[in-house]
């Protein structure tokens, strides 16, 4: 029998749980953008939020932080920028292990009902930060803490202990042609 469309399958029983992780990979555009708008979605309900960014750096004038910053939103950027721009790595792998105590401390707290963990997924594939202690502290976080990670390459664990998983798949992109990323649009 072939699958049936998503709409057509039986729904479970309905359940309840505290909190969820969801996982945005893929590579195609759109994984930190879709984290963003559910992080607009919980603050529009009242959620205290926080966003942990671990390759973008404090150069970049991203308008999504401007706007969550005055929405009340604690938003750390904490990376290095591209890892091919980097001149030091391992400065970069001491600042994704800095922003990773950021986030388990934001994870534990019980502070927040949304975190995200955007481009997570990178230091984590760079055996910057252990996936078993990553992971841990996803598993182990406050009860009513959702959580989302967004990155390529997702580990396979991340994979497996989410709730919901989103694979973004490139089908055509204007910075193939040579189109420069557009302010408003890609930050």
């Amino acid at each position: 029998m072939p699958d049936l469309p998503t709409h057509d399958r039986p729904v479970p029983k309905r359940r309840h749980v505290d909190s969820l992780v969801f996982v945005n990979t893929g590579d195609g555009k759109g994984k930190s953008t879709a984290a963003f708008g559910m992080l607009m979605r919980s603050v529009a309900r009242g959620w205290p939020a926080c966003v942990v960014q671990f390759m973008k750096s404090g150069r970049w004038r991203v308008g999504e932080a401007d706007v969550a910053r005055r929405l009340g939103v604690d938003w750390f950027t904490h990376g290095d920028g591209f890892t091919w721009e980097s001149d030091d790595l391992d400065r970069s792998a001491g600042i994704a292990r800095e922003a990773w105590r950021i986030a388990a401390e934001a994870l534990a707290s019980d502070r927040y009902r949304l975190v995200v963990l955007d481009e997570v997924t990178y230091p984590l594939t760079y055996g910057w930060l252990d996936a078993d202690v990553v992971l841990a502290g996803i598993r182990d976080r406050a009860p009513r803490t959702n959580v989302i990670c967004t990155g390529r390459n997702a580990h396979p664990a991340l994979v497996e202990l989410a709730d919901t998983v989103t694979e973004m798949r490139n089908v055509k992109h204007a910075h193939a042609t040579g189109v420069r990323a557009r302010r408003g649009i890609d930050y």
